[in-house]
């Protein structure tokens, strides 16, 4: 039977991980530290794999990481984390993770883990020789904390240092040149150039021109040689912005140059080697556009090495305010205005919008409200009318409107409750009204799905083990 070691410094991550994996017929060993279960590895009798958190006193998950592969490379290591952002993620596979963690996380997927990877008995050491990230920190633009947005950001880093071609797809504005630039720079070119094309925004006569470069005399006007995008980004990474919308014909020449690695200018005889990495991307349905003969088969195959989804913001609303917030301070940085903040009720207007333009719509109005937005703080009466509003529409007879109007102001009736149990000296609230809020939700999903639990926590958004915890502690609270 295997053994796979669980090491956390929190309690009950360690109980619910080590019960599930024995349920699974796993033998578990638990440590509170990285320190812990250092001292007791020996290279003559591992564990199967191993679990750890990224964060804890003493040596730390990376630590740990880090001093296994030393002693024994084919170790399989997985990371855990509750504070998922792209840096830890590149950061965890860069250093050999077998996998990464999101806390919270779903015991079916630990357990499926687990199972593959004691299957496989761990991968070789990664090949990738990969420079530190240039630019540190990912830009301020690629954040989010939702479910969605901490997926994209683990598969970002699993395949960010390799050299495999990516297909980005999404609506537009939701920032797929930003997730191109952020695998860029934590990939091996990250010191060579990044260079983007809008290949939609360029006449069809001058593309192949533009994609590949020309020689003196290659046509009328081409008074000297230039180079072309290929050849700019040697060593680093192309691009490639609205490829669904690229002509026919250079779609076949495209396809020649990612097949054969080679290439001539336009009007040359010089062979030229392709020394970049494909980042493509497009908002159109591709194999819609196959199947109407508007894009070649073969080319979308050879793009299509790994493809990456970038979710629209009414599918990470819980990533708005986040968003909004960081969007806000930088557009008085850059506009150098006072900075300014959202009220509650403001952000929970901005989370019920739609943004049909996505991220990009939500920046343009963060720039509008940085400047002509009055006071020091954004109130909903400050935004533009077209957002829902919290404040009750009122009627002729200033009732507020049944049905969705009522429910969708619960921000303002939380708000008013809170101001009058502070006002009348209720003892300390957050505990209380959290553990308040939490069983509202569960009863509220229970009750639509008929008792189903894992129904319920689909609805909600959260892991099984996630909602049976937050029952038990709502039970226990009661008590």
């Amino acid at each position: 039977m295997s053994e796979i070691w669980v090491v956390d410094d929190d309690a009950s991550v360690r109980f619910v991980l080590a019960s599930a994996l024995r349920d699974a017929d796993f033998e578990v060993r638990e440590f509170d530290h990285g320190d812990a279960a250092l001292e007791a590895f020996d290279v003559a009798r591992p564990p199967a794999l191993l679990f750890t958190d990224m964060r804890m006193p003493g040596r730390d998950g990376m630590a740990v990481l880090e001093e296994l592969r030393r002693q024994l490379p084919s170790l399989p290591v997985v990371l855990m984390s509750a504070y998922t952002d792209l840096q830890a993620t590149v950061g965890a596979f860069r250093g050999g993770a077998f996998e990464f963690l999101s806390k919270p996380f779903d015991l079916d997927d630990a357990v499926g883990i687990a199972q593959r990877a004691t299957a496989v008995r761990a991968a070789s050491p990664p090949s990738s020789t990969a420079a530190p990230p240039a630019g540190g920190r990912p830009s301020p633009e690629l954040i989010g904390e939702s479910p969605a947005m901490r997926e994209l950001f683990r598969v970002l880093g699993r395949i960010a240092p390799t050299a495999l071609d990516v297909l980005i797809v999404g609506e537009t504005g939701t920032g797929k040149e930003l997730v191109a630039r952020a695998l860029h720079r934590h990939s091996a070119r990250s010191q060579g150039p990044f260079l983007a094309l809008n290949t939609a925004a360029i006449p069809a006569e001058l593309l192949e021109s533009e994609l590949f470069g020309h020689e003196a005399g290659a046509f009328t006007g081409a008074a000297r040689r230039s180079a072309g995008r290929f050849e700019q980004a040697a060593g680093g990474t192309l691009f490639l912005d609205e490829i669904g919308d690229m002509p026919a014909s250079m779609q076949t020449r495209l396809l020649r140059v990612l097949a054969g690695g080679e290439y001539y200018r336009v009007g040359g005889r010089e062979l030229l080697r392709a020394d970049v990495r494909i980042v493509a991307a497009t908002h159109q349905d591709l194999e819609t556009r196959v199947r109407e003969g508007a894009f070649r088969a073969d080319l979308l195959h050879r793009l299509d090495v790994v493809r990456l989804t970038v979710p629209p913001l009414r599918e990470r609303r819980e990533d708005v305010a986040l968003l909004a917030r960081e969007f806000l301070a930088h557009a008085a940085r850059e506009l150098k205005v006072a900075c300014k903040r959202f009220s509650p009720a403001a952000e929970a207007a901005l989370a019920r919008h739609d943004w049909p333009g996505n991220v990009r719509e939500l920046e343009n109005l963060c720039r509008r409200l940085a400047v002509l937005a009055p006071g020091d703080e954004v109130l909903p009466g400050d935004l533009p009318r077209w957002l829902p509003s919290v404040e009750p529409r009122p009627t002729q007879d200033n009732a507020v409107p049944s049905g969705a109007a009522e429910s969708d102001n619960w921000p303002l009736h939380l708000r008013r409750w809170a101001t009058d149990a502070l006002r009348a000296g209720h003892p300390p609230l957050y505990a209380d009204a959290r553990v308040l809020f939490d069983q509202t939700l569960l009863d509220a999903a229970l009750e639509v799905t008929g008792g189903h639990r894992q129904k319920a926590a689909q609805r909600l958004g959260l892991g099984r083990n996630t909602l049976t915890r937050k029952l038990g502690t709502s039970r226990r609270k009661r008590e």
